[in-house]
């Protein structure tokens, strides 16, 4: 899920940049602090929406540059389990599908691409032994995240599945949701297992 989120942070500007002016020079600078920055509080940071407002600039002694206490706005990504997210396939390996997100890429194991018995051809695609269904590079999904891993927090591993109703390649959302496959079953009620 995307979200906006209010930061603040003594943001320093180098002295080749004090001719500039001051927000521009500020707004630089965070990008290159923050950009591509990977959190498990904030998630992956995508850019900087806006400032809201810069202190007075503060010079350390030794260093030369200027801080500034600044409160900003970041665009960030975080990854959330149940999350459906739209996507292409990036790449098919033997063992399943790299799925591209936009700021970040996950991967389908090929258990979890159909509900179908799945080979994988050398031409680079997926081929559902009874539904005849097909998934290739560049192919628009659907998938869910089931597993978000920071154990690595410079690369965030995530794991999604294609098996569930209303997931999967887009041309077989709208036939599987007609089919009925997507409906979902009422649980009985206590009293209904006691006959």
């Amino acid at each position: 899920m995307f979200y906006t989120v209010k930061v603040k942070d003594h943001i320093r500007v180098p002295p080749d940049k004090f001719g500039e002016e001051i927000k521009l020079a500020i707004i630089g600078e965070i990008k290159n602090k923050y950009s591509g920055y990977i959190s498990k509080d904030l998630g992956l940071v995508i850019d900087v929406s806006d400032i809201d407002d810069v202190g007075e600039g503060i010079i350390i002694p030794g260093d030369g540059a200027s801080y500034y206490e600044t409160t900003f706005n970041l665009i960030t990504f975080e990854p959330e389990i149940q999350e459906v997210i739209r996507g292409k396939i990036k790449d098919i390996a033997d063992f399943g599908v790299f799925f591209s997100m936009g700021p970040i890429d996950g991967m389908i194991h090929i258990s979890q691409t159909m509900n179908d018995y799945v080979s994988f051809s050398k031409d680079k695609a997926l081929q559902g032994k009874e539904s005849k269904r097909n998934l290739k590079v560049g192919d628009k999904c659907r998938a869910r995240i089931i597993a978000v891993s920071y154990k690595d927090i410079a690369n965030p591993k995530l794991g999604l599945t294609m098996r569930q109703a209303g997931l999967g390649k887009d041309e077989w959302v709208e036939p599987d949701l007609a089919e009925g496959k997507g409906k979902v079953k009422k649980a009985a009620k206590p009293e209904d297992k006691k006959k």
